[in-house]
């Protein structure tokens, strides 16, 4: 029996190999393997896991060797592993065959407290995957891990809830459990709309109950059924961070595939909650303004996943986002760009998936107070344009729709209900599924022409024209206008963008906070 582990480091993470030799000497125990503090602890724990289960600790002196031996081993997820690799020495040595009788190789994780009771940990979903790529089917995973475990397809996987369960298993190979793999059944808590299924949610976090704020709900649903970026400012109290809170009761629940990478990730990170076995509600991250460069884009020592890992698959909500360091803001710049990060820390690089929709709520000026009617802005011009520099360029030039939102006009009557918008987007999301099998905002340059440029009327790519040449748009924004229009097309069933479609593009591109002469700064 060749017993593996796994070291979580990264997205990727590694195998362990667990191997233990029993020889004359005095009895103890001694490790090799680069192990950190948690790993050789793990030492005493099985010592004691392994006799207050009832069974025997080698009187040999023992070595376990962890290997590759240049690869760093972290956590407590080896525990299990070790006790059954030393079980399993012990018994070969009893036989005095000096062999194993079993050469198969088996995926073993999980922490042991001192009673023998085995632990859950972070990163299975991880470590099976991984043992599946390098042909290990079978698997011993803590009883409280299973459910992300039955999510790879073709594991066999047995969740131990104690030491000698496990043993029994190793011994016998009976209680092993075939993984199913994922299916499209989402159980409670979605509720489908024309096909596409979506996360029911509260009245708290029902986007509908903002009021009078119509052109930035319709702003959200076109960002919802195209993953577009957002930008909403506006002067505070006016609705803009709440209206932006509500933004995940408009997005659609993951597909199995989206659903696979954010688990990943999400296990990895330890944030699966107990007995969770997948993610399938697009992940919704908030970090405060103060979080570090590290905190969002993730690093320390096992390069853990930052916010906009975290955020894969969803949306990245910077609220009060002048207050965050310039430093963080353009730095996500790239990952917006490449859809992923690569991290490198003590000669070891790992890339994550960061595919994420950034969206944004901030004051118009540092008072906060430029465009409203009945406040006085005390700012100048020059502190106006420097409160907006913090941004960059590059950055605002990646979001496609800019909203300024003014404060909730209570006349407003016959606003759209929570089911009408999610009809629309996911007319849209269903159209671009079978159509290209990604969002718009995610179209490459070439898909761009093939679906948009070539898919326009005349009068349309003519508006699309005039307004680059009147705003002075980039051709990222010109791109990012099509996108916008193919989005709002694809909302009303329609294969060719109409100049309605290119128009209402183009009036979420510009901005204008014009007060005291200062206008279209963005």
């Amino acid at each position: 029996m060749h017993i593996y582990s796994f070291s979580p480091f990264g997205y990727e993470g590694a195998l362990v190999s667990v191997e233990v030799d029993l020889r004359k000497g005095i009895p103890g125990v001694d490790m090799v393997g680069l192990a950190d503090g948690a790993v050789k602890e793990s030492r005493e724990r099985i010592r004691s896991a392994i006799r207050n289960s009832g069974l025997e600790f080698p009187m040999e002196r023992v070595l376990i060797s962890l290997s590759p031996a240049d690869l760093k081993k972290e956590g407590a997820g080896f525990d299990l592993a070790i006790a059954l690799a030393v079980l399993d020495a012990k018994i070969s040595l009893e036989k005095g065959d000096g062999a194993k009788e079993n050469d198969e190789n088996i995926l073993v994780i999980g922490e042991l407290d001192l009673s023998g009771n085995v632990k859950s940990v972070r990163g299975i979903q991880a470590a099976i995957s991984t043992a599946a790529e390098g042909g290990i089917s079978r698997c011993i995973v803590p009883a409280g891990n299973s459910g992300e475990a039955l999510k790879v397809k073709g594991a066999s996987v047995f969740a131990a809830t104690t030491l000698l369960e496990a043993v029994n298993a190793l011994e016998t190979g009976e209680g092993f459990e075939v993984a199913k793999g994922g299916d499209d059944s989402l159980g409670e808590g979605f509720t489908f709309v024309d096909g596409v299924a979506f996360p029911e949610v509260t009245p708290d976090c029902d986007i509908c109950t903002v009021k009078g704020q119509s052109r930035l709900v319709r702003a959200l649903q076109i960002a919802a059924a195209g993953a577009h970026n957002v930008l909403a400012y506006g002067t505070p109290g006016c609705g803009k961070t709440l209206a932006l809170q509500r933004f995940p009761s408009l997005v659609p629940a993951l597909t199995e595939e989206e659903s696979a990478v954010v688990t990943r990730i999400h296990s990895l990170a330890g944030l699966l909650p107990a007995g969770a076995s997948a993610v399938r509600v697009a992940p919704f991250r908030t970090p405060h303004q103060t979080a570090s460069i590290e905190g969002i884009c993730g690093g320390g020592p096992r390069c853990s996943p930052g916010e906009i890992s975290l955020a894969h698959g969803g949306a990245l909500f910077l609220d009060e986002a002048s207050q965050f360091k310039s430093s963080v803001l353009q730095m996500l710049r790239v990952p917006l760009e490449s859809g992923c990060i690569t991290l490198s820390r003590a000669g070891r690089t790992t890339v994550y998936p960061a595919r994420f929709q950034l969206l944004i709520a901030t004051n118009p000026c540092p008072c906060g107070n430029l465009g409203s009617e009945d406040k006085l802005c005390l700012c100048s011009a020059h502190s106006i344009e420097q409160f907006w520099k913090k941004f960059s360029a590059p950055l605002l030039d990646r979001i496609d729709l800019r909203i300024h939102v003014d404060l909730p006009d209570t006349s407003t009557k016959n606003e759209p209900t929570l089911e009408e918008l999610r009809k629309g987007i996911a007319k849209a999301v269903l159209i671009q599924r079978e159509r290209q099998g990604k969002k718009n905002a995610l179209l490459s340059p070439q898909e761009v022409i093939q679906f948009c440029s070539e898919k326009i009327e005349e009068s349309a790519e003519k508006l699309i024209d005039d307004a680059q040449e009147r705003y002075g748009m980039s051709q990222r924004a010109v791109s990012g206008c099509l996108k916008l229009a193919r989005t709002i097309a694809d909302m009303e069933g329609e294969e060719i963008i109409a100049e309605k479609h290119a128009a209402e593009a183009v009036s979420y591109r510009k901005t204008e906070v014009g007060l005291g002469g200062i206008s279209e700064m963005l």
